[in-house]
């Protein structure tokens, strides 16, 4: 079992968690970079992750997520009429080493967001509606 050289992500206990950190690690070609999101880092970028700004702010985040931690994230509205925070999906694409508390933390806290702000959801729902590109 080869260590990465940065601070990684202590194990989860056995039997709670599915994130074959293990199998990661032991992997030849694994992606490792979601290991960096130790349990400290994971409390900041939640934090983070709720006190967005704008849309612009969450796409910038998810770009992020994608760039330092191969974190994917697939937001967007239902094909059908959005009457509240329900009718927006946020899916954070599974992936060994990704732990399944975060992977339900991180659109709750997305959602938070969009409460405390709901102009995000609103920009959300016009990126591909009737005035988009004007």
């Amino acid at each position: 079992m080869t260590t990465p050289s940065f601070p990684i992500r202590t194990e989860c206990p056995p039997g709670a968690c599915v994130c074959d950190r293990d199998a990661l690690l032991q992997a030849v070609d694994g992606d490792v970079r979601i290991l960096r999101l130790t349990r400290d880092e994971e409390k900041r970028l939640i934090q983070r992750l709720e006190n967005l700004a704008s849309l612009g702010d969450l796409r910038h985040m998810e770009e992020r997520l994608f760039q330092q931690l191969g974190v994917r994230l697939s937001i967007s509205a239902s094909p059908h009429e959005v009457r509240s925070l329900r009718g927006i999906a946020i899916l954070v694409h599974e992936q060994p080493g990704l732990c399944r508390k975060t992977r339900q933390a991180i659109p709750a806290a997305i959602k938070k967001s969009m409460e405390q702000r709901p102009e995000i959801v609103f920009e959300l729902l016009n990126e591909d509606g009737l005035f988009a590109g004007m």
